[in-house]
């Protein structure tokens, strides 16, 4: 196995080896592996020291900036206070200045009173406690070894954990699963005790020992999960539930919240009592040895567990599953299952998990009931949100500029202020922050800033020519200094200014106001008053269209970081070249409006911005919501069919800005009918996009699209809001074959 060791976050470190409890579905004591009869009742001061030594020199090793450690059993608290505390001294001592120690405990409760809760306390240990319900529930399993009930001592050790002094160590409930007992009820009684967290446990099982299921049901604990999750619903979700929330997670694109589902690899090792370093505990219940690695606290390294082939298969993501679980559509969400449930004797763990229907029929069920809404594009709302986003990446320039744009740059982000504090400053400050081309200047600048490129301060400053623009359009008395280069002055969204020849840099101070605009240069080279929209001979104006039933677009053939498509920008157009652009946008406006309105009214109302391109198919790349790259203009199928197609580029990738449509891109590729070669999600995604609408020009663009729904429906990536966007592709796809039937 291959590629760099994961590191460990979490140590489970086995203080005590017995238990208070006779649990019968426990694990440690009742599954195959019966290795706890051989070991010390109680960590020894030695292991205790050498796993506080291993702690850091890991930590350090990996520039970990926290570990967590879990202490665990048996019964960890039959170690009694004094052990805990010798614990919690040495891990702490050993971390201290090195990365965060989180010290948790998990305990049954029975034992647990002030005197310990006292010491966790003083050393922020948090506590979990595992409780499966009401006392019915509880006592089907949590019993002594004589057969009473640890339901009341439970109870009690929860409530003392609310208390005021003590509320802040709460960690939550665990809850492992009976399906004989009513989900509703255990539930409640869970809920009713105010913790900060419920987690649900399926029963360690492997297919050598399968789970119980009285009615034969393949789906028997999804069903009982997912009546506790209608109920959970019902009751206003009052409660984290970290199942739940962990399948909701990866549902909407996020990471899993639990070692039990998802495909992220695992960070954990386990310290016995005799300083034996293991696998994740739940491995004993498959067969005798399984976690076993052959190492220990006291000669091995944690990296050398790391490195481990047990392990290392545990950290394979989607590699590390079955063929089965590769081809299936919930697998980013179930991972496959937890590791242990996979275990079969004929062929080891590759195989899909004991509970594999039950786990993809919850996250079926989960999905189905999200409150996710059809991601169907409101696009006044992606545009509110994208200007939204150009101005979060505005605000880290200024923090990770950190000073180094000096005097000019504070003088510019100071006038966005004075900008702000009008309503006309604030309406001309948006304009430009919602320029298309703005989100390129800050996405180049802020990688330049990070590589460490030369000049990506001085690229800083477009800032001021922004402030610039955002004056003229306001119409405030306002006097802004900006910058020029090759002899020439650029303003945002406005136009260009020729004040010298090429290789003259300087800067010059504008002053805005009813008058007008007047420009001077600070060395005293000339001054200039730009005329409203026309040429001159030293004003270049951007173009705006509008005329003969065409949308008020702006053919910006000006802005220097227009150059962001595919294929290179155009220069300068001629007039007569321009004239020939609006002839053509015309035709071709007439026909999408023909041929494909409700397209022609999204187009309308959220493209601002037309770029003429030398040549190529152009494919959206670093700018903001609104702009499109066109080559055409003597043919208006053509030239619609780019308006329409680039159209939805920038939608999409504007969509993804604020949207997880889906996850795991590239680890699946797919074959669309109108392909020679295979291709990622997000290619097939973006590509059928396209095709659904460019269909209502021309119904070529039909082909394979449906069987390329049909893929993209069957897949793992789409996260619920993706397949909901699919569900409103497939309808687009329907009104437009009802179009051409007629």
């Amino acid at each position: 196995m291959t590629g760099p060791l994961v590191p460990f976050r979490e140590i489970v470190l086995k203080v005590h080896s017995r238990c208070d409890l006779a649990c019968d579905h426990c694990y440690i004591y009742e599954h195959a592996d019966q290795s706890w009869r051989t070991r010390p009742r109680s960590i020894s001061d030695e292991a205790i020291s050498w796993t506080a030594r291993r702690l850091a020199e890991h930590a350090s090793a990996h520039a970990l900036d926290s570990m967590s450690v879990i202490l665990h059993g048996g019964e960890p608290l039959l170690a009694g206070p004094a052990r805990l505390r010798r614990v919690c001294e040495e891990l702490t001592a050993a971390l201290n200045g090195t990365a965060e120690l989180d010290l948790r405990i998990h305990t049954n409760g029975v034992q647990l009173s002030p005197r310990y809760l006292d010491l966790f306390d003083e050393f922020d240990v948090k506590v979990g406690i595992s409780l499966d319900g009401d006392r019915t529930a509880n006592d089907r399993h949590r019993r002594f070894a004589n057969g009473r009930t640890s339901h009341p001592l439970v109870l009690k050790a929860v409530e003392l954990l609310r208390q005021e002094r003590y509320r802040h160590l709460d960690l939550g409930l665990l809850c492992t699963i009976d399906i004989e007992n009513d989900p509703h009820a255990v539930l409640d009684a869970l809920v009713e005790l105010e913790p900060p967290l419920i987690d649900f446990l399926l029963p360690h099982a492997t297919w050598d020992e399968p789970p119980p299921r009285p009615d034969g049901s393949e789906t028997a604990y999804a069903e009982w999960l997912l009546k506790v999750y209608d109920r959970w619903r019902d009751l206003g979700s009052p409660v984290p539930v970290r199942l739940f929330s962990s399948v909701l997670s990866t549902l909407r694109g996020g990471p899993s919240l639990t070692e039990s589902l998802g495909l992220a690899p695992t960070d954990l090792v386990v310290v016995e009592t005799d300083g034996q370093l293991e696998q994740v505990d739940s491995l004993k219940s498959a067969y005798e040895g399984a976690a076993a690695t052959g190492f220990d606290v006291f000669a091995h390294s944690f990296d050398d567990v790391a490195a481990h082939p047990g392990v290392r298969a545990r950290q394979l993501g989607l590699a590390g599953v079955s063929e089965t679980c590769r081809e299936c559509p919930v697998v980013r969400s179930c991972g496959g299952g937890l590791y242990t449930h996979r275990f079969n004797s004929a062929n080891g763990f590759d195989n899909p998990s004991v509970y594999c229907r039950d786990l993809e029929a919850l996250v079926r069920g989960v999905e189905a009931r999200a409150d996710v809404p059809p991601a169907a594009t409101d696009h006044a709302e992606l545009a509110y949100a994208q200007q939204d986003l150009t101005r979060t990446l505005l605000a880290r320039l200024h923090a990770d500029l950190d000073g180094r744009g000096g005097a000019r740059w504070e003088e510019a982000w100071q006038l966005t202020g004075a900008l702000e504090s009008s309503e006309q400053g604030a309406a001309g400050l948006d304009h430009v922050l919602s320029h298309p081309y703005t989100r390129t200047w800050l996405l180049e600048t802020l990688e330049g800033l990070h590589a460490g490129r030369a000049g990506s301060v001085d690229e800083a400053l477009r800032l001021r020519a922004c402030v610039a623009a955002a004056a003229v359009r306001s119409g405030l008395d306002l006097n802004v200094t900006a910058d020029y280069r090759d002899g020439r002055l650029h303003i945002p969204t406005l136009g260009e200014l020729r004040l010298g020849g090429a290789g003259e840099h300087g800067t010059v101070q504008l002053r805005t106001g009813e008058a007008g605009v007047v420009v001077r240069r600070d060395d005293g080279g000339g001054e200039w008053r730009i005329p409203h929209g026309a040429d001159s001979p030293d004003w270049s104006p951007v173009r705006h269209l509008g005329q003969d039933g065409v949308p008020p677009f702006v053919l910006d053939d000006l802005d220097p970081y227009r150059d962001c498509f595919s294929a290179p920008a155009s220069p300068r157009l001629g007039s007569a070249e321009a004239d020939e652009w609006a002839s053509g946008l015309t035709e071709a406006w007439e026909l999408l409006e023909r041929e494909a309105p409700s397209h022609a009214e999204a187009v309308a109302g959220s493209l601002t911005t037309l770029t003429p391109l030398t040549a190529g198919r152009q494919a959206e790349r670093r700018h903001g919501y609104g702009a499109v790259g066109l080559t055409s203009t003597n043919d208006a199928k053509r030239l619609a069919l780019e308006l329409l197609g680039g159209f939805r580029r920038t939608t999409l990738r504007a969509l993804l800005d604020v949207t997880d449509l889906y996850a795991s891109d590239g680890a699946w590729a797919y074959h669309p009918l109108w392909r020679d070669e295979a291709v990622s999600f997000s290619r097939l995604l973006a590509e059928t996009h396209e095709r659904v609408a460019c269909a209502a020009l021309d119904p070529c663009f039909m082909d394979g699209v449906e069987e390329a729904l049909d893929m993209m429906e069957s897949a793992a990536e789409p996260t619920v809001g993706g397949r909901r966007f699919i569900y409103v592709l497939r309808e687009e796809v329907k009104q437009t074959r009802d179009k051409w039937a007629e």
